[in-house]
């Protein structure tokens, strides 16, 4: 008689899956406001939408929810080269909560998707932990999510990650791109560095052309490549509820874009409505030296490094001319994150020209 085989032979254990389990929750519910309900041993989440809980930065009238979703890319290659699992969760969430800020909205409540080969207790918990640490930082509640594994699909070790957020504005408050108008002031708000874009041209060359390895120290950096290549992605919501919060009548800001893949050449443009493009002025900002650092080492051109890497601005906000100075001082000084006006709204089709 055939010896018999179990789920644990075909390499999935389900009771380190429920070790794994029980010591995740910690980490959502730290994020947890009343407005989750928890539901023990439930299929999903709950969160109630009721206004009389006054916890959401805004009173609803006409509430439209938003959506996004996205992943960390071939940063988690970084990751899996050096064992360092714990801000990659960071990645995660800012991808798609800042993406809901593009909408004018609120980020409400986060899943994640954490997909790996075999059941790895430690793994798992310094992913979420990271996970969890972001919704911390974007004020919304990590609600659930799923982790999946799938034994032979990928190498020991390696996983991948997918994230969703849903999000809440006001229908009137959304920025579609209808206030924009010529003069309009163009802020960018910096970003911590690579963010998750263009992670297969920058290990391309660091690695490949280079020769160089993840614990190598890089004089024009002050650091490792790692220390470098895995800073997380900065997280913009408390940026963006600042200035909302000082101007909560007056609508000062007419739009946002976040700096992903297509950089500054391709991201802007999409939020501007016809007639409409976008000045940059050059040397308005500080740009880290990762991105010229990068652009020698692999004799990038400038226009392949602004479409592809954010190039030090992680993300747009355009807003009207008269307060630009003002919200640009409110998000360097009081949330400290740096922020400058970095070119305006002209005449033109949608499109970046250079000053």
């Amino acid at each position: 008689m055939p010896e018999s085989i179990d789920y644990k032979a075909a390499g999935v254990d389900l009771d380190t899956y429920e070790e794994t389990m029980g010591q995740i929750q910690p980490l959502l519910k730290r994020t947890f406001s009343p407005r989750v309900i928890e539901w023990t041993n439930g299929f999903a989440g709950l969160f109630r939408l009721d206004a009389k809980l006054g916890l959401l930065s805004r009173t609803y009238r006409d509430p439209v929810l938003v959506a996004s979703t996205d992943g960390v890319g071939t940063k988690l290659k970084l990751a899996f080269a050096t064992g360092r699992h714990a801000t990659v969760g960071i990645d995660l969430v800012a991808m798609s909560v800042n993406d809901v800020l593009c909408a004018g909205a609120e980020p409400l409540l986060f899943l994640d998707y954490v997909a790996m080969s075999r059941d790895d207790t430690d793994l798992t918990r310094q992913v979420v932990q990271g996970v969890s640490d972001g919704c911390i930082e974007a004020e919304c509640a990590l609600l659930g999510g799923e982790t999946a594994i799938l034994p032979d699909f990928y190498h020991p070790g390696e996983y991948d990650l997918a994230g969703f957020c849903l999000g809440v504005v006001e229908r009137r408050q959304l920025l579609d791109g209808r206030d924009i108008r010529r003069g309009d002031k163009v802020i960018g708000l910096a970003s911590s560095g690579l963010h998750s874009n263009g992670y297969s041209l920058a290990r391309k060359i660091a690695f490949d052309r280079a020769g160089l390895h993840p614990d190598s120290e890089v004089r024009e950096l002050g650091r490792t490549v790692a220390d470098e290549f895995l800073e997380p992605t900065r997280i913009y919501v408390r940026a963006v509820k600042t200035v909302y919060r000082h101007y909560r009548v007056k609508r000062t800001v007419h739009g946002i874009a976040h700096i992903t893949g297509g950089g500054l050449i391709d991201n802007p443009p999409r939020i501007l409505p016809g007639g409409c493009a976008i000045q940059l002025t050059r040397g308005s900002w500080r740009v880290p030296p990762v991105f010229p650092w990068l652009q020698k080492l692999g004799n990038v051109s400038d226009e392949e490094m602004f479409r592809v890497f954010n190039m030090g601005i992680g993300l747009v906000m355009i807003v009207a001319d008269y307060y630009a100075d003002a919200i640009t001082r409110y998000i360097s000084q009081e949330v400290k994150v740096p922020a400058w006006v970095i070119g305006e709204v002209v005449e033109g089709e949608p499109g970046v020209t250079w000053a």
